[in-house]
This record gives C-alpha cells, sequence and structure tokens, in this order.
C-alpha cells in the first residue's frame, strides 16, 4: 500500500463512503483532533507509570480510533435507505463509558479531596496527561460543533466528556504516584 496517493493535493480528502471535503471541514478537524489526542495518550502511556493505568490507556487508544472512524464516516453513506448499516463500522457503547466512569470512581478513592483548581505540572507525566485532557476537550469541541450541523452518534460526545474527566483525575493520581506537588489555583484579590 503506498503511502501517498495525490488525491489530496488540491485541499480534499475522502471520508469514508467516498465523499470528498475540503481538508478545513469541521468533520476534519474533529478527527483530526482525536488523532492528536491519541498520540498524546500514548505519550502518557510511554511515561514510567503502572502496568493498569497503561493497559487502560492502550484500550482507550483503541476506542479513539473507533471514535475517529465514526467522525471520518459520511452520515449519509454509512446506512441504506432501509436503515441498515452500509459500512462496518464499530460503535461506542454503554460500556466503554463506564469503564472510564469505574476507573474515574476507583481513582477518586485514593486521592484527596479536591477543594481547589490545581495549577497543572509539577511533573513531565502529568503535565503530558494534562495536555492531553486539554486536546480532549478541543476534540469534544469541535465534535459538539459539528453535531450541530451534521448529527453524530450521541456516545461519542459522552466518551470524550467522560475521557477528558478520566484524563484530570488520571492526572491527579500521577501526580500523587510521582509525589508531585499539586497547587491550589487560589485567586488573589485585588
Amino acid at each position: 500500500m503506498k503511502i501517498y496517493t495525490k488525491t489530496g493535493d488540491k485541499g480534499t480528502t475522502a471520508l469514508f463512503g467516498g465523499t470528498r471535503v475540503p481538508k478545513h471541514h469541521i468533520r476534519i478537524e474533529s478527527y483530526g483532533t482525536v488523532d492528536e489526542l491519541n498520540s498524546h495518550i500514548g505519550l502518557v502511556r510511554d511515561q514510567a507509570i503502572d502496568v493498569k493505568t497503561k493497559e487502560i490507556l492502550t484500550h482507550i487508544q483503541d476506542k479513539l480510533f473507533t471514535v475517529g472512524a465514526i467522525l471520518a464516516t459520511d452520515p449519509e453513506k454509512a446506512t441504506l435507505k432501509s436503515g441498515k448499516e452500509r459500512l462496518n463500522i464499530p460503535k461506542i457503547e454503554d460500556e466503554d463509558v463506564f469503564l472510564l466512569e469505574k476507573e474515574i470512581d476507583a481513582m477518586n478513592n485514593e486521592l484527596p479531596p479536591m477543594t481547589h483548581f490545581v495549577l497543572p505540572g509539577g511533573h513531565t507525566t502529568v503535565s503530558y496527561c494534562h495536555i492531553a485532557r486539554c486536546v480532549c476537550r478541543r476534540a469534544e469541541r469541535l465534535a459538539t460543533l459539528l453535531n450541530e450541523n451534521e448529527p453524530i452518534d450521541e456516545m461519542v460526545l459522552m466518551y470524550l466528556n467522560r475521557l477528558s474527566d478520566y484524563l484530570f483525575v488520571l492526572a491527579r493520581k500521577l501526580s500523587k504516584d510521582v509525589q508531585a506537588e499539586e497547587i491550589k489555583w487560589i485567586p488573589k484579590k485585588l
């Protein structure tokens, strides 16, 4: 398989189903940001962290490929008029969201209660996780914009929302694991 096809040389790309759209189309921005998020999660996974977290992050990366495939699919080409699926695109299921919630709850039970916002940072691994969280929030914002114009599976929006929560709590857990100080954000009074 050749890596370069030259079909995008004029600024368009093909969605699953064959529809060509400009490379700046909101659908492309959406799944491109999910791809960026997946790469940042890979960077977190490459750090010296516990095996269970690495396994969960690998699972999340797999699910983000599913999210990307959903976002990269022309909805008009995804199903036949009869309602049957035309393209074999996997789905995000309730159990995928429940896994994130279960992991969030388990980590939260081991952390001190939050009384303030915390400044991102304290350790490189923690910072990578916060960057992934911010990219996840951007992916969610773009997906919601896409959804306003071309409705997408609501499970994608739910998954991205829960994933950003997971990444925030994971950053806190990683701070605890590496014994990094969490600096509280306390607004200065004028």
